[in-house]
């Protein structure tokens, strides 16, 4: 995947779990996770007129589509017995390296959704296919145990329950085209996918999710993710930046970033190996390539704490040099080569049809 484009939903397999945070981390009223619940045989909530009605059912046969939305599709109707009544893509999102600053990237998360009427949830993710689960939806109480990947999803699922979209239940299945290892984040795209597939499926035909009051209800529910990234998700522009106001009730402008319009590009670089070596590495890595032309590098996420990724951005004309100069540095040190990323600034999530 060196030098990838992010093309036609290509479902890339990087090492490590996915998620930006561990699954259910700091979910507020979602209590801790508890141990896996079993999977129950239950029958699945017969597709109503309105969920045949809707685009998304037959997207897994549909030769055309996107191949990481077909996949979703088809996977949504393996394990639940019944086509999505919607489907979903959210960008991969990434900080600029000045406050409020953000952008999205052109690889996406996927959510396919279809409602139910019978107050269950079914979640599934190809990311864990041993760990697919059936859970009541009490808008009260302590949550059910969940495999730890789904207890933010279910978390998610119950904030939008209470607040009217899909009380009834819904099947949800979520997949994303990166992982962890590389060093984007990938809980707030997939609170997004799945906010919006799921409001979808339970609001009217033809009435859009209203974005504005969903990214109020993630911050609420989950205070621990990162809101800046949560709206370049959902507000993105492709080749704009969101400048995102500290002062509330200011709103939120868009700025030209576009790499590519001047002839510039800009790469995700992500190093491997421990954890503990990773600051060391990074910063090897940033000197390599600016030694060899890259313009600036900063981290894709906020905060003082180095990942395991940087964002490079250089002239075009240097990127054979610049990723021959940091692999060859790896190499001698006899260090495991970083990956490069090429990363495209994109769009708001979207429903693909």
């Amino acid at each position: 995947m060196t030098g990838a484009e992010p093309a036609g939903g290509r479902v890339m397999s990087w090492a490590g779990a996915p998620g930006s945070r561990t699954a259910g981390s700091g979910v507020t009223g979602g209590g801790e996770p508890g141990p896996a619940a079993p999977v129950t045989a239950t029958p699945a909530a017969p597709a109503t007129a309105a969920t045949a009605d809707r685009a998304g059912g037959d997207l897994a046969r549909r030769a055309t589509a996107d191949p990481l939305y077909r996949l979703v599709a088809y996977a949504l109707e393996a394990a639940h017995g019944r086509p999505p009544a919607a489907v979903w893509s959210a960008p991969y999102a990434f900080h600029l390296g000045s406050p409020g600053l953000v952008a999205a990237a052109g690889w996406p998360t996927a959510g396919a959704a279809a409602p139910r009427t019978d107050g269950l949830v079914r979640l599934s993710s190809l990311g864990h296919p041993a760990d697919s689960c059936d859970l009541p939806l009490p808008l009260s109480g302590p949550p059910p145990a969940a495999p730890a990947w789904a207890v933010r999803p279910y978390a998610v699922l119950r904030a939008l329950a209470r607040a009217g979209y899909g009380p009834g239940g819904t099947d949800l299945h979520v997949q994303g085209s990166l992982t962890g290892a590389a060093g984007l984040a990938t809980a707030e795209p997939t609170d997004c996918a799945v906010a919006l597939a799921v409001a979808d499926v339970h609001t009217a035909t033809g009435e859009p999710p209203d974005r504005e009051r969903l990214a109020r209800l993630l911050a609420g529910v989950l205070p621990d993710g990162d809101d800046g990234l949560r709206r370049a998700v959902l507000f993105a522009r492709p080749g704009r930046a969101l400048l995102l106001s500290a002062r509330p009730g200011r709103r939120r402008r868009h700025v030209a970033f576009d790499p590519a319009a001047s002839g510039a590009r800009l790469v995700l670089v992500a190093v491997r190996g421990e954890a503990a070596d990773r600051p060391r590495d990074l910063a090897r890595a940033v000197a390599c390539a600016r030694r060899a032309g890259a313009l600036s590098a900063w981290p894709p996420g906020p905060g003082p704490e180095p990942g395991r990724s940087v964002l490079v951005l250089l002239p075009e004309a240097r990127l054979a040099a610049v990723r021959a100069a940091v692999a060859e540095d790896f190499r001698d040190r006899g260090r495991p080569v970083p990956r490069f990323l090429n990363i495209a600034v994109a769009g708001a999530a979207r429903r693909e049809e």
